[in-house]
């Protein structure tokens, strides 16, 4: 996996040997990361089924201030961790849980930005943005980012929500929601 731009532009990083585990495509980060880059310097983001922290690291590298990577297989973490000291990345922390246990956790609505890139044999990103609005953790106009295959349904917008920005590449359906208030 690579970093697409910002301070660690062209490093390629290791992915770990987990079954399922694929980190998001260069094009569809790209894509993403276009949309995104008035809101990532000094936002504060969390990377929510981490896997190979694909998301979390493109943000932190074009600016983000701190990142929170949400993983709970093991060898993922041992590889984020890993990829973190290569890196330097002081802003950017694993946070070892299941990401659902994580949103249920009591927290500030302290996050300008979350990615939600579950994996795709199960239906969590049907319910994640609602799993997200319940939680109270992101800011009022702040950004959810899910990634979903193309064919499956589209996730429940929670009520004073709105899609903010959506788009297919080939198997993956991207979304961006942005939380009411």
């Amino acid at each position: 996996m690579r970093i697409i731009a910002g301070q660690w532009r062209g490093r390629k990083l290791p992915v770990a040997d987990v079954p399922g585990l694929r980190p998001s495509g260069d094009r569809a980060r790209e894509t993403l990361f276009n949309w995104l880059a008035p809101d990532l310097p000094g936002a504060v983001c969390a990377d929510l089924f981490a896997g190979t922290g694909a998301l979390g690291f493109e943000a932190a590298s074009r600016g983000a201030r701190q990142v929170e990577l949400v993983e709970n297989n093991r060898l993922a973490i041992q590889n984020l961790e890993r990829c973190i000291e290569m890196l330097g990345a002081e802003q950017v922390s694993v946070k070892p849980m299941d990401a659902m246990a994580w949103l249920r956790s009591p927290t500030e609505p302290v996050f300008d930005l979350l990615f939600a890139d579950p994996p795709f044999d199960s239906e969590l990103h049907q319910h994640i943005a609602q799993a997200v609005s319940d939680a109270g953790c992101l800011k009022p106009g702040g950004l959810l980012y899910i990634e979903s295959p193309a064919d499956a349904p589209s996730p429940v917008v929670p009520q004073g929500w709105s899609a903010w920005k959506e788009k297919r590449i080939g198997e993956v359906k991207m979304l961006v929601l942005k939380s009411g208030g």
